[in-house]
Parts: structure tokens; C-alpha cells; sequence
């Protein structure tokens, strides 16, 4: 037997004690790994969240925070409607501080051909609006026709198919880029459709609140405060001025978002230092313990000719086989996990979630297995460098 092959013999002669070795090390991938693309994940949210927001305050009815919550709507998906008189819209632009104003007009779908939940369906003034219809043009650059609707990315529908909603057959002309919030399970349409919907629900015997022609009302006003404007003045200012209303600052709901990530990252962060502390302690204590055991071993291959270095080397290369094998389990385990329970991950946080891309997670991939193995080959490291020092005459004469 060749002696580049001792180390491998020496791994598959001690399955148990190999198998508990690649164990501790698969943990070690798996907590890195898995705590890694969780935390990267809602900090992508985040930001996705901050981009398709684009505005700065969210003008709604006064009756809208007892209807709905806009926060769920925005990052949860919850569905939920409220409408105000359109002439709203001209008192938010004549405000001071305000650079654009666009209004947007909601409606809950009861039930839809692509969904067994109610969707929501959003119109935009494709003429004012600065919020969705960027995030359309990536993937949509022609107007939209009457009926035409577009679908966040966890709408069950494909380009060329068409939702019944309300009755109404509404071709998708679209599908969007995936955001991570509850923006990814609303429907996008231009107003005419939107109010052709309306008046298709209150025809079916639905009671929307609304008195009067469905074009003569909005559901929010979104609005970008202009550059050196103060955003709190123009939000109190709209307050003042816009009757019956409410305003919610987006940084506000952004800020709230960014704590609540700043505590998981912080509490995951703790968890993957405390098993890395925890597995690294096991992993030197194993490997002492697998180095006292296999002393006389050790001993004979010095006496026969190998030399410190070479002793020392051949413990390194097993637990470098170790870390790989280790690393490798772990990052898979991990991956399986975290991305099989996304959707669940995002329901119990209640934050953006948008996993991040397929270039940042090999990345992140290689960093674990290349961090795993360290790992494992300084753990091995104290054992090699004792028995390096050991005079194998003596090991063999204490064994007699």
C-alpha cells in the first residue's frame, strides 16, 4: 500500500469515528450556510422593498387603518381595499414640498381562476405613476390596454393566460421580477381596467363603500417629497390640508423593518458563534483523543520511515478530507432546508424575504466549505504538532 493512500485506509477503518468527525463539521456548514442565506435574504427584501416603494409618504383615507393594515398589504400580501374622493389627489399637489403625486386604486379579489385566496388588484395612472410602472418596464414596455394585467411573481398565472375576476376575463400580458414582499402576490393593472373591475363586483351584489361613479374615486396617493424638502413637514402638512386622511411615512415603515432585521441578524449571528465555538472545542477534543488512541500507530509508521513531517501531513490531509466531506454535507443539508421552507420563513418573520442570486450563493457556498475545512485542519492541528514531538521509541515501550 502506497503511503498517499494511508489516509483514506485510515478514515474507512473507523467508519463510527469518521462519520461523528463529518457530522460535527456538516453542523458547522450547515449553521453558516443556513444562518447566512436567511440574514442575506430578508436584508435583500429590504431592499428590494426600499426600490419598489419609491415614495416617500402614502396618503390613504382616514378609514383605512381600520379596514386594513398598509404594512401587511405591502409585506405580507394581505388583501384589503379603502377609497377616498379622487379630488383628494388635486389638494396632495398643491401642497407644498410635493414633487410627484400618483394615485392608486385597490380592489380584493373574493376569489380568481389562478389563486385559492383572494389576490389583491392594484391600478396605477400609468401617466403619473413613478413606483410600479419602472418595475414594469423591466419586463413590460408597451402601455396597457383595457383589461391587460400584469402578475407578481407568486400569482399562479402565465403570459398569454387570462384571470377571471369578478367575471371579467383579463388577459396577463406580464409576469414581474420577484421583490420578496406581498407586492409579489398583487395584480397590476392601468385604472380603466381597475374600475371596470369595480363596477363588475358592485354588479355581482358586492358592497365596495362606494357611493357614486367608481371613476370619481382613489384608494392612496403616493407621493415624492421634493429634494431638501423635509418629509415629516410635508407629511404634517398634508395632514393639515388633505381632510379625512391619514399619511404613513414609508422610512417609517422601511425603519421598522430594519430593526426588526437588525435583531434576527444579531440573534442568528449569536446562534452561529455559539455552535462554532461549540463544534470547533468537540472537534480539537475528538481529534486528541483519536490522536491518543492511534499513538502507537503513529509510532510504527515513524519507525519504519516516516518522518515528523510526513506523520503530521497525513493528519492534515484527513481532516482536510473531513472538512470537505463535512463542509459539503452541511451546505447541502442547508440548502435543502432553507430553500424548501422559504415560504415559511417569510410567513413566521413577516419580513421581505427574497433570496439572493444564484452567483452570491455559490459564493457563499464556497466561503462555508473553505471556512468548514480551516476549521477542521486546526482542530487537527494541536494533535499533529504533539505527535510530531513524540519519540516513538518511547510510545512503543509504554505500550508493552
Amino acid at each position: 500500500m502506497k503511503i498517499s493512500q494511508l489516509p483514506v485506509r485510515n478514515l474507512t477503518r473507523k467508519p463510527g469515528r469518521t462519520l461523528a468527525l463529518i457530522c460535527l463539521t456538516a453542523l458547522l456548514a450547515l449553521s453558516v450556510f443556513g444562518g447566512s442565506v436567511v440574514v442575506l435574504s430578508l436584508r435583500s427584501g429590504l431592499n428590494s422593498l426600499e426600490n419598489r416603494l419609491g415614495a416617500d409618504i402614502i396618503v390613504v383615507p382616514s378609514s383605512a387603518k381600520s379596514q386594513t393594515n398598509l404594512k401587511q398589504m405591502l409585506l405580507q400580501g394581505t388583501t384589503g381595499y379603502f377609497y377616498m374622493d379622487r379630488s383628494k389627489l388635486d389638494k396632495v399637489i398643491a401642497t407644498d414640498g410635493v414633487e410627484k403625486a400618483s394615485p392608486q386604486l385597490f380592489l380584493a379579489s373574493l376569489r380568481a381562476s389562478c389563486c385559492t385566496m383572494p389576490i389583491q388588484v392594484i391600478g396605477i395612472d400609468q401617466e403619473t405613476d413613478f413606483t410600479v410602472e419602472p418595475w414594469i418596464e423591466e419586463s413590460y414596455t408597451r402601455k396597457l390596454e383595457l383589461r391587460d394585467i400584469v402578475v407578481g411573481s407568486q400569482v399562479n398565472a402565465g403570459i398569454g393566460e387570462s384571470l377571471r375576476i369578478y367575471g371579467v376575463n383579463c388577459p396577463v400580458v406580464a409576469r414581474l421580477a420577484s421583490t420578496g414582499t406581498g407586492l409579489d402576490t398583487a395584480v397590476y393593472t392601468g385604472m380603466d381596467t381597475l374600475r371596470l373591475l369595480l363596477d363588475a363586483a358592485r354588479d355581482l351584489g358586492h358592497d365596495l363603500k362606494i357611493s357614486g361613479d367608481s371613476a370619481d374615486v382613489i384608494s392612496a396617493v403616493y407621493v415624492k417629497v421634493k429634494d431638501g424638502c423635509s418629509v415629516e413637514r410635508v407629511a404634517d402638512d398634508l395632514a393639515v390640508h388633505v381632510s379625512k386622511t391619514e399619511t404613513v411615512q414609508t422610512k417609517g415603515m422601511i425603519t421598522g423593518v430594519a430593526d426588526s432585521l437588525a435583531g434576527i441578524s444579531s440573534t442568528v449571528t449569536a446562534l452561529i458563534a455559539a455552535v462554532w465555538v461549540l463544534a470547533f472545542t468537540l472537534l480539537i477534543i475528538v481529534f486528541a483523543m483519536m490522536a491518543r488512541e492511534r499513538s502507537r500507530e503513529f509510532a510504527v509508521l515513524r519507525v519504519i520511515g516516516m518522518s515528523r513531517s510526513g506523520l503530521a501531513g497525513m493528519i492534515r490531509k484527513e481532516s482536510l478530507m473531513i472538512g470537505l466531506a463535512g463542509g459539503l454535507a452541511g451546505i447541502a443539508l442547508g440548502a435543502v432546508l432553507v430553500f424548501s421552507f422559504s415560504t415559511l420563513i417569510e410567513q413566521k418573520l413577516a419580513l421581505p424575504y427574497l433570496t439572493p442570486s444564484a452567483g452570491t450563493l455559490a459564493l457563499l457556498a464556497g466561503l462555508t466549505l473553505l471556512g468548514t475545512t480551516a476549521v477542521a485542519m486546526l482542530a487537527s492541528a494541536r494533535a499533529a504538532g504533539r505527535l510530531s514531538r513524540t519519540d516513538p521509541g518511547t510510545v512503543l515501550r509504554e505500550g508493552n
